[in-house]
Parts: structure tokens; C-alpha cells; sequence
């Protein structure tokens, strides 16, 4: 007899999320699923967006890491909201974790939330948390394979974001394949190229978010 484990998880997993996503739709908030491999830059691409917004729109952030509150608490010191989970060895973020997360914000308030997801390419990807858009980060010094490694993950994004192109210089990426596979992948994707460290895209990138955002109020 064959049970099929996961198929239960991600049926249980997603009808909190259509909790989430009923519950942000009622405080008209618009979350943000950022996913991506350790080291590519989350934190700093969030921190270019909290800077850009200057609290329009007003923005909290949800931290995923398996361990400790590092992040958050860079958050927290912009004068933001920030909320650490902590999965304790789990790959990603649950709806279940993201729905006792919104307990703690004033939605009201909102007008954006932030998930910065686990590093990881695999498992996020496939989880729903209730969000209004998913990106996908993915830096210079990666290399231009993961396309091809990781398709799911860059079918399911709204926006790719092409970190670290300052170390373009330093690194064997081909901007050009890259590019060429995201969009075979998901044409509809809008990628950006930018450098968190020299400001490079940071302005299309707050254009974006501040564009998700706004339609939902």
C-alpha cells in the first residue's frame, strides 16, 4: 500500500494558506515570498527596499532561518517591524508558521510584509504560504546553471533578481544564458540585474515591490 505523504502535507499546508492570503486580502496587505540559496543576499535586498521606501509603503519583515536572530535584528534596527522563526532544522516555511507570524503584526498598519524564506532552491518553492507574489534571488557568484538546476524555483516567481552583478567582472557568469533560460522558463518573470553594494537596480527593484504593493489597497 503506497501513502502519499507529501501530497497530504502540501493539501493541509495550503489550505492555511488560503487563510493567509484571505486574511492579508481583508487588512489590504500585500506579502512578499523571497526565496534563495544561503549567501545570495536576501537580507541586503530587503534592506535596499526598506531604505527605498523611507515608509511608503510600511513594511514588516518576516525572518525565516533555521537558526538564530541575526537577521532580525538588522531588521529591527531600521526602525521596522521583524519577526524571527526560527525552523530548528527545517528547509522552509510553512503556511502554519507564516499564519502565527500575522498574529504579531498590527495588519492594519501594513501595507507590505517581507518573508525572507530558508536558503534553500528546493523546498520553498513549493510551499504556499499565502503570498501575494513570490522572487527569486540569485547572485553572480552562483553561477549561471541554476535555471537548469532549479527549474521549479524560477517557474513560480514573479521577479528574478539578479544579485551581485558588481562581481561580474570576478566571476565566469554568462549573463546572456542566464537570462535566456529564465525566460524560456518563465517569460512572464521581470528580471532585474543589481548590486546591493553600488546601489546598481536597487531603484527597479523598490519600483517593483512599491508596484505589487500598491494595487492591493
Amino acid at each position: 500500500m503506497r501513502i502519499d505523504v507529501k501530497k497530504n502535507i502540501l493539501a493541509s499546508n495550503n489550505s492555511l494558506a488560503a487563510t493567509n492570503r484571505e486574511r492579508l486580502e481583508k487588512h489590504g496587505v500585500c506579502m512578499v515570498n523571497l526565496m534563495a540559496s544561503p549567501g545570495a543576499g536576501k537580507t541586503s535586498v530587503i534592506m535596499r527596499a526598506i531604505e527605498g521606501a523611507a515608509g511608503d509603503p510600511a513594511m514588516a519583515v518576516i525572518e525565516g532561518d533555521i537558526a538564530s536572530e541575526i537577521d532580525s535584528l538588522a531588521i529591527e534596527a531600521m526602525d521596522i517591524p521583524a519577526l524571527q522563526i526560527n525552523t530548528g532544522g527545517s528547509c522552509h516555511l510553512t503556511a502554519a508558521m507564516i499564519g502565527s507570524a500575522l498574529d504579531h503584526l498590527d495588519l492594519e498598519a501594513l501595507d507590505l510584509v517581507i518573508i525572507e524564506n530558508v536558503g534553500n532552491l528546493v523546498c520553498p518553492a513549493e510551499f504556499d504560504l499565502g503570498e501575494t507574489s513570490r522572487v527569486m534571488i540569485s547572485s553572480i557568484a552562483e553561477g549561471h546553471d541554476k535555471p537548469y538546476k532549479y527549474p521549479l524555483m524560477f517557474r513560480e516567481v514573479e521577479a528574478v533578481l539578479i544579485n551581485k552583478v558588481d562581481l561580474a567582472p570576478y566571476c565566469d557568469f554568462d549573463m546572456r544564458q542566464f537570462r535566456k533560460v529564465v525566460g524560456e522558463l518563465n517569460p512572464k518573470a521581470t528580471i532585474i540585474e543589481m548590486s546591493c553594494t553600488e546601489g546598481q537596480g536597487v531603484e527597479e527593484w523598490n519600483h517593483w515591490l512599491a508596484g505589487t504593493a500598491a494595487p492591493v489597497k
